[in-house]
């Protein structure tokens, strides 16, 4: 074989090498950025990241609109709303930005947080198994700029008075101001 031949089968290996390295470490979608994405089951979903920096600027500089909902349970008595509604839990999720803004500027861009607030309804026929009915209910987030989702993120909350809901919200926060961007 000649110097050429072995040359390229050298750069062959190399190459898969480098592939099969990189796959193998590879975060696992279990693999959790920040701690408190650890305190309960939470997963995440980096959808834009060309629009993070621009989106986390707009948050901290108080340009955002909130879209919310509340899906009480069904199936069963709800206990959530005797502790949560709409008004309270917008205000909560206020009070926890105002933690992270450190700027004051107008602009007519807005990021939108749209999120919702899930009561897991452990009546429902649909439940699968024990580890589905663990869990007081979860918080999904999805922050959009444009109608461009930008990121989403869903997190549990254990509770069932909601008392855990806040500390849920700042992991949310916190969780969208640590990204890292294009």
């Amino acid at each position: 074989m000649s110097k050429l031949t072995y040359l390229i089968l050298f750069l062959i290996v190399i190459f898969l090498s480098y592939g099969i390295l990189k796959e193998a470490t590879k975060p696992s979608v279990k693999d959790k950025r920040i701690s408190c994405q650890e305190q309960t089951i939470t997963f995440e979903k980096i959808a834009n990241l060309k629009l993070i920096e621009t989106s986390k600027n707009l948050l901290r500089s108080n340009n955002y609109y909130i879209s919310s909902h509340i899906e009480y349970s069904k199936y069963m008595k709800s206990q959530l709303n005797k502790y949560i509604n709409i008004e309270k839990s917008d205000e909560l999720l206020n009070k926890t930005i105002k933690n992270y803004l450190n700027k004051a500027e107008k602009t007519n861009k807005k990021l939108e947080i749209k999120y919702y607030i899930y009561e897991n309804d452990k009546e429902d026929k649909g439940k699968k198994g024990k580890k589905s009915k663990l869990y007081a209910g979860y918080l999904l987030f999805e922050f959009k700029l444009d109608n461009k989702l930008i990121y989403k993120i869903q997190t549990d909350y254990m509770k069932l008075n909601a008392t855990d809901i806040p500390n849920r919200m700042d992991c949310v926060i916190r969780s969208f101001i640590t990204l890292k961007g294009e």
